[in-house]
C-alpha cells in the first residue's frame, strides 16, 4: 500500500519468518550456530527457547536454509499440540513416510526404517518441533525422548530440535530423562538499542530503501516502545510507515512513533 511512496519494493516489517529478512545480530547468529553445531556434530538433541516475538522461528527457517536438501531429510512440525498417536502420525506425514502404520508399534517401525534408509544413503534425519511449549500431552514428551533411543553404538539416527517459548524449559525439565539428553541449549532475548536500529535499517535495505526514513529519535523511541522485541518493532514500524504515507511525510519522526505506539 505504501511501498511506492517510501521507495520500497516490498513491505519491510511483515511478521512472517522470511529468511531473506534474516538479521544476523550477535544473538541470532549464536542461536543459528548452536543449531548447526547440534546437527553437524551429531549431538542428538538441541533446544532453542526465547520470549514471544524474539525471532526463534526466523532463526529456524535460516537454519533450514543452511542445510542441503541432498544431505538432510527435515520434518518440521509447527502445531505439535496433538495426542500421542496423532503426533507420531504427523511425524510420519512430515517425513513423507508412505505407509506409517496405524498402530503405535507399526508407526515406530516405519520411522526406524526411514531413519535407517537415510543413514544408508548418507542422509541425516532431522525433526524440528516448533512451538513445542504448546504440547500438553506428557506422553508426547515421552515419545520425543524415545526418538533419542534411535541410535547405533556411535551415533544417533535422528537429530531432535525443540523450539519454543520460555515455558518449554520447565516442560522439558519435568521429563528428567529427556532433559538430560538435550545437549545444546540456547535462549533468545530482546535486541538492545543499537541492534534495534541496525535491525530496522537492515529490513529497510532488503526492502529496497535508498534513503533515511526514520529519524534517530524515531529509532530510539521504537526501541523503547518495543522493548527490543522484533515482532513488536515490526508492528510499530509498519504502522509508522502507513501513517507517514497517509500524512505525506518525508520522514518518520518522534511524534509519529508516539502516535503509532498509542494505537497498538
Amino acid at each position: 500500500m505504501y511501498e511506492q511512496y517510501w521507495g520500497l519494493s516490498t513491505l519491510p516489517f511483515q511478521n512472517v519468518p522470511d529468511p531473506s529478512f534474516y538479521f544476523p545480530s550477535e544473538m541470532h547468529q549464536q542461536a543459528l550456530k548452536q543449531l548447526l553445531y547440534a546437527v553437524e556434530q551429531g549431538k542428538g538433541a538441541g533446544m532453542l527457547t526465547g520470549e514471544i516475538g524474539c525471532g526463534k522461528t526466523t532463526v529456524v527457517r535460516a537454519f533450514m536454509d543452511h542445510l542441503s536438501e541432498a544431505k538432510y531429510d527435515i520434518a518440521l512440525i509447527t502445531h505439535p499440540d496433538l495426542p500421542r498417536d496423532d503426533f507420531l502420525q504427523e511425524i510420519s506425514n512430515q517425513f513423507g513416510i508412505k505407509e506409517p502404520g496405524r498402530t503405535r508399534g507399526r508407526a515406530w517401525k516405519a520411522l526406524t526404517s526411514h531413519c535407517s534408509e537415510n543413514l544408508t544413503a548418507e542422509v541425516e534425519t532431522i525433526l524440528i518441533v516448533d512451538e513445542a511449549q504448546s504440547i500438553h500431552d506428557n506422553d508426547v514428551f515421552e515419545e520425543l525422548r524415545q526418538i533419542l533411543n534411535l541410535q547405533l553404538n556411535d551415533r544417533f539416527l535422528m537429530t531432535l530440535i525443540l523450539v519454543g517459548q520460555s515455558e518449554l524449559i520447565d516442560r522439558v525439565g519435568r521429563n528428567r530423562q529427556l532433559d538430560q539428553r538435550i545437549a545444546i541449549r540456547y535462549h533468545m532475548g530482546p535486541l538492545d538499542s543499537m541492534e534495534t536500529q541496525k535491525y530496522m535499517q537492515h529490513r529497510l535495505q532488503v526492502a529496497g530503501s535508498k534513503r533515511e526514513i526514520f529519524s534517530p529519535e524515531a529509532l530510539q523511541l521504537i526501541w523503547q516502545y518495543s522493548r527490543g522485541v522484533p515482532r513488536s518493532i515490526n508492528n510499530v514500524a509498519d504502522l509508522c510507515l502507513l501513517h507517514g504515507f497517509e500524512a505525506q511525510r518525508s520522514i518518520i519522526d518522534g511524534p509519529m512513533v508516539r502516535k503509532a505506539a498509542s494505537e497498538l
